[in-house]
């Protein structure tokens, strides 16, 4: 007999189908090997697939991982906050929860909170340091156009920022040239006509080629432009095919700074995962 695991679709970032980032959720029993997790996020074929298993430490409510088609990652923020959705809204769980939590292997605890009709997920703010056009002469010639501020952390994050909405909108990278550049992310970013900031975000080097709504791009962007706009709280739209709006605002706790992403989800396919 197969093994039945649990699963929803949800879109992310999106208030009805069809918009913000698709996101797979799996609730597991205990954790599958580590190439059948892959396997199954290839066979998902969406930018993520979460996987969730009841945490036995006492350290927070669920164990998190995230894993692309390709390989698992470090930090997912949109899958994170429709973990967040599915446990907080399926029958059985939490009917009176305004919060869940996840302990992660790389990126710390996380949480998601109920937020009216949305969700607010916190990440760890990503802190970024200035770059150089000597540094990233390639990866500009493989942007299409040249920015005028640049900015890099040592996790593999990249920042170009651009005049205004429309260049960002109007570039078309050479993807495979990037992916030849390894899994970091390119993050492209201008200030927005009808939010505060737009961007566009591309990770061809880890199987998406560009990404639809990015939650850990947003753990980078809000520190980066809460210090060029000089406040902790303001709007975001990525301007992917598929669309997301975000509400960014940067927060400190014990932990230290935490970015904290704001958006809806909702479900869109319920169902089992036959393994």
């Amino acid at each position: 007999m197969p093994q039945t695991i649990p699963y929803w679709h949800v879109d992310a970032f999106a208030a009805q189908p069809f918009g913000g980032n698709q996101a797979a959720v799996m609730v597991l029993d205990e954790w599958l090997p580590d190439d059948v997790l892959v396997a199954i996020g290839a066979e998902n074929l969406f930018a993520e697939t979460a996987f969730v298993v009841r945490d036995a430490t006492g350290e927070a409510d669920w164990e998190l991982r995230w894993c692309t088609p390709t390989y698992e990652i470090a930090l997912c923020g949109h899958a994170t906050l429709a973990s967040g959705h599915v446990l907080l809204t399926r029958d059985g769980e939490g009917q009176a929860r305004e919060r869940v939590t996840f302990r992660t292997r790389k990126s710390g605890v996380l949480e998601v909170v109920r937020a009216g009709d949305a969700y607010e997920l916190a990440l760890p703010a990503i802190a970024t340091a200035p770059d150089t056009a000597a540094n990233q002469a390639e990866a500009i010639g493989l942007l299409g156009a040249e920015p005028f501020d640049m900015a890099r952390s040592a996790l593999g994050y990249n920042i170009y920022l651009y005049e205004n909405e429309a260049a960002v909108r109007g570039l078309a990278p050479d993807i495979r040239g990037l992916e030849r550049l390894g899994t970091d992310q390119f993050i492209v970013t201008a200030p927005g006509i009808k939010t505060d900031i737009v961007s566009r975000v591309f990770v061809p080097g880890g199987g998406v080629d560009e990404d639809s709504v990015t939650g850990s791009a947003h753990a980078v962007l809000t520190p980066y432009w809460a210090r060029r706009l000089g406040r902790d709280s303001f709007t975001a739209h990525q301007a992917s095919t598929r669309g997301g709006d975000l509400a960014l605002r940067l927060a400190k706790d014990d932990t230290g700074d935490r970015a904290w992403l704001g958006g809806p989800c909702v479900t869109v396919v319920e169902g089992a995962f036959y393994l």
